[in-house]
C-alpha cells in the first residue's frame, strides 16, 4: 500500500500550486479527448436540427422521416454529454486514486488535497462547460433571421431600462451565481467521491459498500435538512431569527438569498470534502 508508512498521504509538498497546476493540465488533457469531439457532435446535430425543421413543413414523407430522426439525434445528443460528463467525473477518481493507478498517483509529490482538488475543479469546469454548450446548441438549433433580429432588437432595451445601480447589482448576482454554480458542482461531485473513498477503504466488496455509502449519505443529510426545516419552522432556532427581526425586500433578498444558498452549499461540501481526504489518508485500501 503506498499510502502506508513509506508515504504519508497529504503531507505538506513543496511547490503545492506548481504540483497542482501540472495535474489539473493533465486531467484536462485526458478529459478534453472526451468531451471536445462530444461538443462539437452536439453543436453539428443542432445545425441538422436546425435544417430539419424547416423540412418538417414540405409534405414530403421522405424528408419529415429524415426531420424526425434529426430531432431525436439531437436530443440523444444533449442527454449523452450531461450522462458522459458525469461517468468521466466518476471514472477519473475511481481509475486515478482508487484503482490501479493509484499506486503510482500516489507515490507523486503531491498531497491527497492536490489530488481531489484537480479531480473537483476539473468536473466542475466541465459540468459548467456542459451547460453553457447545451444552452448555445439551442440557441443554434433555434437560430433563423427574424430570430437573431428580435434578439438584437430587445438588447438595446434592457440596456436603456438599466440604471448604475440596477447594472451594480446585476454583477454581483452574476458572481453569486456563478459562485453558486461552482459550489453545487463540486458539492455534488465530492459527495460521490465520499462514497467511493468510503466503500474503497475495506477489503472486499468496495463497488457494493460504494453505493451502500451513497444511500446511506443522502439519507443522513435528507435528515438533517428536515430537522433543520423543523427548526426554521418553530424551535429554538425559529425564536432567534425573530429576534434579529431583519425585513428584506427587492434586491437585498435575492442577495441574501443567494449568499445563504452559497454558504449551505459549500458546508454540504465541505462535509463530504472532510470525509474523502481523510479516508484516502488514513484508510484507503488498494490492495
Amino acid at each position: 500500500d503506498p499510502g502506508g508508512e513509506g508515504h504519508e498521504r497529504g503531507r505538506p509538498v513543496p511547490g503545492g500550486v506548481q504540483m497542482l497546476t501540472k495535474l489539473l493540465k493533465h486531467e484536462f488533457r485526458a478529459t478534453a479527448r472526451i468531451m471536445g469531439p462530444l461538443y462539437l457532435v452536439l453543436l453539428a446535430v443542432a445545425l441538422g436540427f436546425n435544417f430539419s425543421a424547416r423540412l418538417m413543413d414540405s409534405g414530403n414523407f421522405v424528408l419529415n422521416m429524415l426531420a424526425a430522426l434529426v430531432v431525436m439525434a439531437y436530443v440523444v445528443a444533449i442527454t449523452a454529454v450531461f450522462i458522459v460528463a458525469f461517468i468521466l467525473m466518476l471514472q477519473r477518481f475511481y481509475k486515478n486514486l482508487l484503482g490501479d493507478e493509484g499506486y503510482i498517483m500516489f507515490t507523486l509529490p503531491a498531497s491527497v488535497h492536490q489530488h481531489v482538488w484537480s479531480k473537483l475543479i476539473v468536473s466542475a469546469v466541465w459540468f459548467i462547460a456542459t451547460g453553457v454548450v447545451v444552452f448555445l446548441s439551442v440557441f443554434v438549433a433555434a437560430f433563423n433571421v427574424s430570430f437573431l433580429t428580435d434578439l438584437a432588437s430587445v438588447f438595446p432595451k434592457l440596456f436603456q431600462q438599466m440604471t448604475a445601480y440596477y447594472a451594480v447589482n446585476g454583477t454581483v448576482f452574476a458572481l453569486e451565481l456563478l459562485a453558486l454554480m461552482l459550489a453545487a458542482c463540486m458539492s455534488f461531485s465530492l459527495q460521490f467521491y465520499a462514497a467511493l473513498a468510503a466503500g474503497h477503504s475495506f477489503a472486499n466488496h468496495k463497488m457494493a459498500l460504494s453505493v451502500a455509502f451513497f444511500f446511506a449519505f443522502q439519507f443522513v443529510v435528507q435528515m438533517a435538512g428536515a430537522i433543520v426545516l423543523v427548526l426554521l419552522d418553530e424551535g429554538p432556532l425559529h425564536q432567534f431569527l425573530l429576534t434579529l427581526d431583519f425585513q428584506l425586500t427587492g434586491v437585498a433578498a435575492v442577495h441574501f438569498t443567494m449568499v445563504a444558498l452559497l454558504l449551505l452549499t459549500v458546508l454540504y461540501g465541505a462535509i463530504f470534502y472532510i470525509v474523502t481526504t481523510i479516508t484516502l489518508k488514513k484508510r484507503l485500501n488498494l490492495e
